[in-house]
């Protein structure tokens, strides 16, 4: 639960949440509005458009019934072409004038319906008297009269013989033709010249033969889909006309589901029926629907990317104050040692760089104050070495060397000698620094002790040019416990003989001490903890003398200088000591801790 309260009260949680807020949310909000306006305007001009074009579909369809009910009327003006072979062409005679449709040249009359509009295809002509069919056909197709049902067109005729029949759309299989569309208009001749009865008198009936093309036509406007449907229905919703390729199958369209269509309806007062229009509302929002989509998706990749965005220019500021309270935590611990990168000259950036200068003043009196305790200890312990008679110790050594002496125990003699030099070189609180000369004699002498104590089994080797060993100088007591550990922790716990090699050398203005044991090493674990050891200011509970001798020399000599060490397990440990050049009767320069 705390780890949660922590991330919810972080600066990045809040600056996202603030994002979320008052940017992304009313920005996605706005787009979805705006787009579902815009939606709904188009679709309404898109149905209102439909609306309008369907009543101009339904007047040209008017029209279209009432033109060719005045093309029917021809046969009672007269007017034909070559009725006889004395009148001239075009001349207008009354069938009143007339005694039987016999007297008139039924070809030339057929042939004038025929080319009075471009579209017709066909005219027919029935006698009443005979039943004799009279045609004409554009193309000069053969008429396959058996096929032709007269029969179906007499009927509404025979019911209503003065007015005009409109036969629904056929194929033209009298004319071996079923792929070709007709729509045939129908009409009596009556005879006029008579008295007028209650049963007028037929004397023929007319057939006209129109091409479907033309609704097609009138209605390519309308742009339909496969999926949409159209109808011309009468008062009785009987189908004259369909866009459907199976218009048996489109009569049930009364009781079809209108759902998921949009239906326009307009009225043919010719017909006193109706246009009537099923368009897919998937269809013809098809695009807008794709559109929509491809606006959704582009919302969608803005706010991941503004989201994308928010969250990095979050996190590039939210980063900042955590690593320096990171750094704090560091500090707080002890470890004086961290900087926070700047991060320019914003309030962050200062902020960092007051805390690393805040380190620094802190990492200065605390070295400050280590250097003092430090004086503060020697200054005790030299008052301790005081209160130790010197002399008297040396004396008594003395004493007990000659009578091994006497008694011809030369190595006793040896040894007392070597532990009375080693005493002196301890307990005498002169300067830090002494030369290298006096380091490696005190050296020997703590050596010639082990050596004896081990039987010889350690052998102890030191490289140093002549000039380096009476010439130079570095900080008292910091070779012997090196050695002492080497022996203790390297060559001891390996068995049998063993080696260590101490060498001197100066590398450019460095002082460079190596010693090397052939022991049992240290493992890469051990290692990294010891490498972390060395690194840390408190004091440890364990190698207290390689710690011991690493923070005298850094803090007496400097930061650059020290102790580091390397090891291959199985095969040895190198330490590598570095001082300053010092020579001889030269004063270690004053060092700004």
């Amino acid at each position: 639960m705390s780890v949660i309260r922590k991330w919810w009260n972080s600066v990045f949680v809040k600056f996202s949440a603030a994002f979320l807020m008052v940017g992304l949310i009313p920005l996605i909000a706005l787009s979805v509005f705006s787009l579902q306006a815009f939606t709904g305007h188009v679709e309404q001009f898109t149905v209102n458009n439909l609306k309008q074009m369907s009543m101009y579909m339904s007047y040209n369809v008017d029209n279209f019934f009432s033109d060719y009910d005045e093309i029917t009327r021809l046969m009672y003006t007269g007017r034909y072409e070559g009725y006889s072979h004395t009148e001239s062409v075009n001349q207008t005679v009354n069938v009143n004038e007339r005694e039987q449709i016999n007297n008139i040249p039924i070809a030339a009359f057929l042939r004038t319906v025929l080319y009075s509009d471009k579209h017709i295809r066909s005219v027919f002509f029935v006698r009443s008297k005979d039943g004799k069919l009279y045609y004409e056909t554009r193309q000069s197709r053969p008429l396959q009269a058996e096929k032709l049902p007269v029969a179906e067109w007499l009927e509404p005729l025979a019911e209503r013989p003065n007015y005009l029949s409109v036969y629904p759309t056929h194929s033209e299989s009298y004319y071996n033709a079923p792929n070709q569309k007709a729509i045939t208009f129908g009409r009596n001749l009556i005879d006029i010249s008579g008295k007028l009865t209650a049963e007028p008198k037929v004397v023929g009936s007319l057939f006209i033969d129109v091409d479907a093309g033309v609704l097609d036509s009138f209605f390519q406007e309308l742009n339909l889909n496969k999926e949409d449907e159209l109808y011309v229905l009468d008062g009785n919703d009987r189908l004259y006309y369909s866009n459907r390729p199976d218009p048996e199958h489109a009569a049930s369209f009364a009781v079809r589901d209108d759902a998921g269509y949009l239906v326009f309806s307009d009225d043919i007062p010719y017909l006193k029926g109706r246009v009537l229009v099923r368009v897919s509302e998937k269809s013809l929002f098809q695009q807008l629907t794709s559109t929509q989509s491809a606006v959704y998706i582009a919302i969608a990749v803005c706010a991941v990317a503004l989201l994308g965005m928010g969250t990095l220019f979050s996190r590039r500021l939210a980063s900042p104050i955590r690593q320096v309270l990171q750094h704090m935590n560091k500090v707080e611990m002890g470890n004086l040692d961290t900087q926070i990168r700047h991060y320019g000259k914003d309030e962050i950036g200062r902020l960092a760089f007051g805390f690393n200068r805040m380190v620094e003043r802190l990492k200065l009196f605390i070295n400050d104050a280590y250097v003092a305790e430090i004086k503060q200890k020697q200054a005790e312990l030299n008052a301790l070495k005081s209160q130790i008679r010197p002399h008297y110790l040396y004396n008594t050594l003395e004493v007990i060397r000659m009578n091994a002496v006497y008694n011809d125990d030369g190595e006793v003699a040896d040894m007392i000698l070597a532990l009375s030099n080693q005493l002196k070189y301890v307990i005498d609180y002169g300067e830090d620094w002494v030369s290298l000369q006096e380091e490696l004699d005190h050296l020997q002498d703590y050596f010639y002790i082990i050596r004896v104590r081990f039987e010889s089994r350690f052998d102890l080797r030191v490289q140093v040019a002549d000039d380096v060993r009476t010439s130079f100088q570095l900080l008292k007591l910091s070779l012997q416990p090196l050695v002492e550990n080497a022996i203790q922790h390297g060559i001891r716990p390996k068995g049998g003989k063993g080696s260590v090699l101490v060498s001197v050398e100066r590398s450019e203005d460095q002082l460079a001490v190596t010693i090397f044991d052939d022991g049992a090493g240290i493992s890469e674990s051990k290692l990294k903890e010891l490498r972390d050891l060395l690194d840390k200011p408190e004091a440890p509970s364990r190698n207290v003398g390689l710690k011991n001798v690493h923070d005298r020399i850094k803090t007496i000599c400097g930061e650059p200088y020290g102790l580091s060490i390397s090891s291959i397990e199985h095969v040895g440990t190198s330490i590598r000591l570095t001082f300053p050049i010092m020579e001889k009767h030269l004063k270690l320069p004053a060092h700004d801790a």
